[in-house]
């Protein structure tokens, strides 16, 4: 090859380079400016997460800690985190910024971290987690409100779309570098890691604060529970189902994975570690396409797929424990497990703002995110139970199996609602649906036109506008 041709290589080689960066930044910049600026927090805020999610276990399964010991801790954060999420969910409907819980979520991370990278004792670990779980609480109705909040003038689906492959992509990020920690005997660096991003928080959200609900109207035009939480109950059924796999996933798979099962070897903690991590990968990889394509479909199809591919993963990792040579069938599990995950996050979360009214939307997110905690509490400490009487996994994993597919039931009812929610509007009897200030009211139908959802897509959009045919069509009222 004569100098000529590497030339001519290496500008081919540049100009494809710039090409591409050329369309990542098209298409970041098709996002609204509140939208990125949230991607950027979540994505800084998931890096320091998750390593401490889900390495923590590891870090005080080498101090010997029983697995009960260690999935009570996770318990406990999680019953911490309960009150944090109602005080943060009712403030928020009363106008309060979604920038100060967040902060507050920061300092009480900052503590809980502290006490973490030097407990040795059970009462230090305790002490710390119960700090995590009321970050936890603070952070993520106010987090998530923020979505359909700075979203306008895009649809809120691809909004949730966003943020969450951003939280994939730093919690991978913060796995990955636990693992590495893990490899060179510093796992506790974990804590470390997070208090910078932790910092790093709170510098953006001081220098760009987050999106403010409204004040007056909401306080004025409140509606009774009892109007506006029954559409609401299946879908948190179906939350507090779906969540508890990405708790045992923090809790009870790094245990299994060092502990091995009836056949399956012991893994050393730091391949443990990367074993999480190849599944937060996949995670990473698959969160956009598959959030952008559901955010096309009624939620109950993501809800479905969500559970169907839980039930899957979930078979796979009860039959590794069978085997000596099971670890085959552990990584084949990541893939149903990550598939459910990037599935059930956006659409669940978008379920919760179509079927809420928008004044009531900081308290329907703070009962989303409070089912987040009552498996994360529940979930744990069963799994931690049956791993020190079965001294295996395969139980755990079978019984989750079960229970997926036996919640398929409940997406029914979501779409019945939704149905339900869809003809109101179209008789003129849109009501809370379509909120205050004429907001643009988006419904997508399957190809059967049986089943469709609502999603604010404009504050400030003309009515009568149509987009799209057939399936996964498009119509604005």
């Amino acid at each position: 090859m004569t100098a000529g041709d590497r030339s001519d290589g290496d500008s081919s080689g540049g100009e494809a380079t710039a090409r591409l960066a050329a369309r990542a930044k098209t298409w970041w910049l098709q996002f609204p400016v509140p939208l990125r600026d949230l991607a950027r927090i979540r994505l800084i805020a998931m890096v320091g997460a998750g390593g401490v999610l889900y390495l923590t276990p590891m870090v005080f399964h080498q101090e010997a800690f029983s697995a009960s010991s260690v999935t009570t801790g996770l318990a406990l954060a999680a019953l911490a985190g309960t009150g944090g999420r109602l005080l943060s969910g009712v403030l928020l409907d009363r106008g309060l910024s979604c920038s100060l819980p967040v902060l507050l979520a920061c300092l009480s991370a900052l503590l809980g971290d502290t006490i973490l990278f030097g407990a040795e004792g059970f009462g230090g670990y305790v002490g710390g987690q119960l700090l995590l779980g009321i970050a936890i609480g603070l952070y993520w109705p106010a987090i998530e409100l923020a979505v359909p909040l700075g979203c306008p003038p895009i649809p809120s689906a691809r909004g949730f779309a966003l943020v969450r492959s951003a939280d994939a992509l730093g919690v991978v990020s913060g796995a990955l570098v636990g693992s590495l920690l893990a490899a060179q005997g510093q796992l506790r660096g974990i804590y470390l890691l997070d208090i910078a991003c932790l910092l790093t928080v709170i510098a953006l959200v001081w220098r760009r604060p987050l999106p403010q609900t409204q004040r007056k109207r909401q306080l004025e035009g409140s509606s009774p529970l009892r109007s506006w939480l029954p559409p609401l109950l299946p879908i948190l059924a179906v939350t507090v189902l779906a969540t508890a796999l990405p708790a045992l996933m923090q809790s009870a798979l790094p245990l299994d994975l060092v502990r091995g099962g009836l056949q399956r070897s012991p893994l050393p903690e730091s391949l443990g570690a990367l074993t999480i991590g190849l599944q937060l990968a996949l995670l990473m990889l698959i969160q956009w396409p598959v959030g952008q394509a559901l955010a096309k479909r009624p939620v109950g199809t993501g809800l479905n797929l969500s559970l169907g591919s839980f039930a899957v993963g979930c078979s796979l990792l009860a039959a590794s424990a069978f085997s000596s040579h099971g670890m085959v069938l552990m990584l084949l599990a990541q893939l149903p497990l990550a598939l459910g995950e990037a599935a059930f996050l956006p659409t669940a979360t978008e379920a919760v703002v179509e079927l809420s009214p928008r004044r009531h939307q900081g308290l329907a997110m703070a009962l989303f995110s409070q089912c987040f905690a009552i498996s994360a509490f529940a979930a744990p400490l069963l799994a931690g139970q049956l791993l020190d009487q079965q001294r295996h996994g395969v139980g755990l994993w079978l019984g989750m199996a079960v229970l997926c597919l036996a919640g398929l039931p409940l997406v029914r009812q979501v779409e019945r609602f939704q149905r339900r929610n869809l003809l109101q509007v179209l008789g003129g009897g849109g009501g809370d649906l379509e909120g205050e200030g004429g907001r643009q009211i988006l419904y997508r139908f399957d190809s059967k036109g049986e089943s469709g959802s609502a999603t604010m897509a404009s504050d400030s959009t003309v009515p009568g506008s149509r987009k799209g045919s057939g399936k996964g069509s498009e119509k604005t009222l």
